[in-house]
């Protein structure tokens, strides 16, 4: 009966045995599965923090390889007399006053600037400044007594007066605006100009369009080139002639005719410059309009003789021809004394002589952005160029240098002493101003 009663005994302790065996085998399988679930998640966890600082390392590097924004290389040459700093925006438009005192400048910044040019040869250049309301100037134009300017209105597309003030000692006082034409044009307003006696005023729009109007703003003409577009126009110095060029290969003339007590009688075509074989970009008069210069997009630029009968049929004489260097449209200014032809395509300038053709000089990368005027001064020592919101000054070097041989060669045909001494005094003195010119250039003083 003992044998038989521990036979059961020995079944359950081996029964409980293998049930706490089983337990510890799954507590076991249980803490291995969450150690390796927990691997698995840090491990997950540290591939993400990799990624992100792998991609911010991207990005950070990625930045700092961003290429810096270069910065625009002053411009200096030995010809530069100075540059005028004043505007904040690219100045589009400039003038001299005839009395050879003032240059005008406007600019997108909607800020007309009136500069001294007695400061030309000094480090400070004082201004008198004015704005223009509500729009800015794409033009501008002294009035003849240099006591007014006109400037065309962007978005009026029309013309503003402007009176210069003075105050008690002399010097420029306030300016303000006094008078505004009315709009009449329907197309963007290219180009304008005054006449020198005050008689009227030039508008020129880039269709065939040109007014001719009183100081006033009253319509006394209307103008159709029949050229298909504008490109140039001007009131020629000596205040008797309009022209304008556009896509026919010449430069058309009229000329704005007053009876004798001043009152205005008609526009009548004077004379055409004709000789270029494609559109004429651009052209330029002399101070009494006996020389005219243009240039084309068939590649050339031109020189005439412009003192003609052409109330009896006579056309213009060529004095000479010359070969373009640029591709791209060109702006062509014709010094006051004819002597001196400069030449504007995109940022490059090139200065030549008008005796023989020869270009003397050029100038590169003068602004940052596209030349938008040239313009000399009434006593030729200047060009100035307008492009970026910085005004390029350069000395007239082929000018002196013509005058210099125009005066050897009247010496040479001089009939009295009295003229002949005079003539070389006027030789001596230009020669001392274009040594002075190029001493300060060699000495770093002329550079900009």
């Amino acid at each position: 009966m003992a044998e038989e009663s521990s036979v059961p005994a020995i079944a359950v302790t081996a029964a409980v045995g293998a049930v706490v065996l089983l337990v510890i085998l799954l507590c076991s399988v249980g803490k291995k599965n969450r150690k390796e679930d927990k691997d698995d998640n840090a491990s997950e966890q540290k591939e993400e923090k990799t990624a992100v600082k792998t991609e911010k390392t991207s990005k950070k590097t990625k930045i700092n390889l961003k290429p810096k924004r270069t910065q625009h290389v002053p411009f200096s040459h030995s010809w530069s007399a100075t540059t005028l700093k004043g505007h904040s925006a690219p100045v589009l438009s400039c003038d001299f006053s005839p009395n050879g005192k003032y240059l005008i400048s406007v600019s997108e910044d909607r800020i007309a600037m009136v500069w001294n040019i007695k400061d030309f040869s000094q480090k400070e250049h004082k201004f008198t400044r004015a704005n223009i309301e509500l729009d800015h100037a794409t033009k501008v134009k002294f009035s003849p007594d240099s006591k007014a300017f006109l400037v065309n209105l962007y978005n009026g597309n029309t013309i503003r007066i402007f009176r210069i003030g003075k105050k008690e000692d002399g010097t420029m006082g306030n300016i303000a605006a006094t008078f505004e034409f009315p709009k009449k044009h329907e197309a963007e307003i290219i180009d304008m100009g005054i006449a020198s006696n005050g008689k009227f005023v030039m508008t020129c729009t880039g269709d065939t369009s040109i007014i001719i109007w009183s100081i006033k703003g009253e319509v006394m003409a209307n103008i159709d080139t029949h050229q298909m577009n504008n490109s140039h126009a001007a009131v020629s110095p000596c205040g008797r002639f309009v022209a304008s060029a556009g896509f026919t290969p010449d430069v058309k003339v009229w000329e704005v005719c007053f009876d004798k007590s001043g009152n205005f009688q008609e526009v009548k075509r004077a004379f055409e410059l004709k000789g270029h074989g494609a559109a004429v970009y651009s052209f330029g008069f002399n101070n009494d309009s006996s020389r005219m210069a243009s240039v084309s997009k068939d590649g050339t630029w031109k020189f005439w003789d412009t003192n003609v009968r052409y109330d009896l049929g006579q056309d213009p004489y060529l004095l000479l021809t010359g070969t373009l260097k640029y591709k791209s449209p060109c702006i062509i200014e014709l010094s006051p004394d004819g002597r001196t032809v400069a030449i504007a395509s995109e940022n490059s300038i090139s200065m030549h002589n008008t005796s023989d053709g020869a270009e003397e000089g050029s100038f590169e990368n003068v602004h940052s952005a596209a030349i938008t005027e040239l313009s000399f001064d009434t006593l030729n020592r200047y060009l100035v160029s307008t492009g970026d919101k910085h005004i390029q000054v350069f000395h007239n070097i082929p000018g002196y240098r013509a005058t210099i041989a125009d005066l050897q060669e009247k010496e040479k045909k001089a009939t009295g002493q009295a003229m002949r001494e005079r003539i070389r005094q006027q030789v001596k003195d230009a020669r001392s101003s274009l040594d002075n010119i190029i001493n300060k250039s060699v000495n770093g003083v002329a550079v900009s």
